[in-house]
């Protein structure tokens, strides 16, 4: 029989001469009130794990509470990503370390080509991840920007000199694509001709950096970041947290620096009217 036990990165701390606390995953004190039932017995529960263990009404409503509020859980703990399929296409200094760590954290992770997208999409509980060591060549994505209309997860990220940008995840109809990105950061800059010449190819030779085993490594668990995100529904993270859907990030290549910036969808612009033509008299 599965007995309840403290959720991952959850304590309690007992205090001399005090009532027990608990240390929440997210590292909040909470004061518990354990009403008449005995505050070993609590920490016995749910801490034992499997077993025979004191048994008492008072104590199962003070462990139910706690499992509602998401403090404890029964049964084994599962990945993550557990049931996810995750697709990966790019460059090989990227896909290989986000291959690992996907699975590390119980994703399905399978190998790619542009093709296949096409298949992928409507396909839920799949994530498609494209992984550039370059800028993106005009069109390459824009197949992939179809994927979350239909609830396919779109995840992607490309190097522009010594910058990567891991742009947000995209799993349902009016989430951010990668279309989205390139207009609201031609808006956001004066240089906008100058960035577009450059998206397009009209550049000199590229000179990196290309990332390193530890820049890969880090951007590998930035995007694994973002899956886990879109696996558990995106809960709260607090005020001051960008969600993964409205967040784009830039890391650093010479400092390994992470810097966010929030970003939205940019709306559908509606058609001209035709013009009225009038018959003559």
């Amino acid at each position: 029989m599965n007995r309840s036990r403290l959720a991952p990165g959850a304590g309690i701390v007992t205090v001399p001469g005090d009532r027990p606390v608990l240390r929440t995953s997210e590292g909040e004190f909470l004061r518990i009130d354990t009403g008449r039932a005995d505050p070993g017995e609590l920490v016995d529960r749910l801490t034992a794990g499997e077993g025979e263990r004191p048994h008492s009404d008072e104590l199962d409503r003070l462990i139910a509470a706690f499992e509602e509020a998401g403090h404890a859980v029964t049964g084994p703990r599962r990945p993550p990503l557990t049931g996810r399929a995750v697709h990966l296409l790019g460059d090989p200094v990227l896909t290989g370390p986000l291959s690992r760590s996907a699975a590390a954290e119980g994703a399905e992770v399978h190998p790619a080509t542009a093709d296949d997208v096409a298949r992928l999409a409507g396909k839920r509980n799949t994530a498609v991840v494209w992984c550039l060591d370059s800028p993106v060549p005009e069109g390459l994505w824009t197949a992939a920007d179809r994927l979350p209309a239909r609830h396919t997860a779109w995840l992607r990220c490309h190097r522009e000199g010594a910058h990567t940008w891991i742009e947000p995840l995209a799993s349902a109809p009016g989430d951010i694509t990668s279309a989205h990105v390139r207009l609201r950061r031609l808006a956001a800059t004066a240089a906008h001709r100058e960035l577009a010449a450059y998206w397009a190819g009209h550049r000199t030779p590229d000179t990196g950096p290309h990332p390193t085993e530890a820049s890969a490594a880090l951007i590998a668990a930035l995007l694994t970041a973002d899956l886990i995100a879109w696996a558990n529904g995106e809960p709260p993270r607090g005020a001051t947290a960008l969600p993964a859907r409205r967040r784009l990030r830039r890391v650093d290549l010479r400092d390994l620096t992470v810097t966010e910036h929030p970003v939205l969808p940019v709306p559908e612009v509606a058609p001209l009217p035709l013009p009225v033509t009038r018959a003559k008299a």
